[in-house]
Formats: structure tokens, C-alpha cells, sequence
């Protein structure tokens, strides 16, 4: 049986790709596959708050089962900052580079540089019903930049165990460890135990 196709509620190149990656099973339709252009204001203060705000929207729109995921990356001397502002930190049209400069520079005379990426993701089944998972990887803020695969704070964090930056892995082995991976898991058991319901 073919399973239905998923909508990503993402604009984002790199996460939909990632995505991709990550569930070669189905058919993962992103909203420029959709012809949805609009931005979705993420105004809401928590992770799971931004993941549900852009699935319920999609779903409102296309009536078609959506997931949608919102990460921050939570860093322990600066409380939690970036957090839930993470795409933003240095301002709202910021880019990855300006970014980390900013993190790194928060960071430039602490010791303490432990660090854990989140990723929340809300899940809206044909029934409009929200789901909620999580993935979560603990590591720390690197003192430099380095790889230049991955996205976003990926030059700057290192997982712990882990040798390497998120952005010198490629990308099957960071999926594995990733928060994103973690939390898509997740989402994956949920869809196989609804499947044999």
C-alpha cells in the first residue's frame, strides 16, 4: 500500500533536504511543492509553540496531514539563549555567519561552553489532531568556525563523543545522532504504530 504524502511546512532548503534524507519512505511534499509562498510568523515562545503554529496553518490551508518543526539551539552559560530566537539571534534578517559571530562573541571569555540543540515537532493527522515530539543532542560551542557542510550553528557545535563539528559529518552521520533525527524517530514510530491500527 502507498503511503499517503506527508507536507513539511518548511520553506527552509536545507531542513527539507535533511528531511528527505531522513524519511526516503515517503513522499515528502514541501510548501513550495505546494506553491505555498507565505511567510508563517513564528510568534509563539516555546519550540513546540512555533512547530504548532506552522502545522496547524498548513493544515487549515490544505486539509493534508502536515508536521512542522521548530529548533533551537540552548546554550547552558547563556541560559538558554538563543533558544527559541535562534534563526534570529543577531537580528530578524540575519544569516547563519551573523549568527554565530554573535554567539561566539557572548561566549569569548566563558569556560562553560555546553550547549544542546532541540527540535520540537508537531504532527497534524487527517483528523486535525496535533502530535507532539522531541529530539534533543547535547555538546558544546566550538571556540572557531569549522566544516562547511551542514547549516545554521552547525560550524560551531560539536555533539558530545563526537571528533567532529555537525558541519565537517556528512550528512548520514550526523543524521543519526542529530536532534533532528531524534525527534523524526520519534514521529516515524507514531506514523508505523497508526499504520497497523
Amino acid at each position: 500500500m502507498t503511503k499517503p504524502p506527508l507536507v513539511f511546512a518548511s520553506h527552509n532548503a536545507n531542513k527539507v533536504k535533511e528531511i528527505k534524507a531522513l524519511l526516503p519512505q515517503y513522499l515528502i511534499l514541501s510548501l513550495s511543492d505546494l506553491g505555498f509562498e507565505n511567510d508563517i510568523p513564528e510568534t509563539g515562545t516555546t519550540l513546540e509553540q512555533n512547530a504548532e503554529i506552522k502545522a496547524q496553518r498548513i493544515f487549515q490551508e490544505f486539509q493534508k496531514p502536515v508536521f512542522a518543526d521548530d529548533t533551537g539551539l540552548l546554550v547552558e552559560a547563556l541560559k538558554g539563549a538563543p533558544g527559541v530566537y535562534s534563526a534570529r539571534y543577531a537580528g530578524a534578517d540575519a544569516n547563519a555567519n551573523a549568527n554565530m559571530n554573535k554567539l561566539m562573541a557572548a561566549l569569548e571569555t566563558e569556560s562553560n561552553r555546553k550547549a544542546h540543540f532541540k527540535t520540537s515537532i508537531c504532527f497534524i493527522d487527517e483528523t486535525g489532531s496535533p502530535n507532539f515530539f522531541e529530539g534533543r543532542v547535547d555538546g558544546e560551542i566550538l571556540k572557531s568556525k569549522t566544516g562547511e557542510k551542514g547549516f545554521g550553528y552547525d560550524p560551531i557545535f560539536r555533539a558530545e563523543g563526537e571528533s567532529l563539528s555537525f558541519a565537517e559529518m556528512d550528512s548520514a552521520s550526523k543524521n543519526k545522532i542529530s536532534h533532528r533525527g531524534r525527534a523524526l524517530a520519534a514521529l516515524i514510530n507514531f506514523l508505523q504504530d497508526a499504520e497497523k491500527r
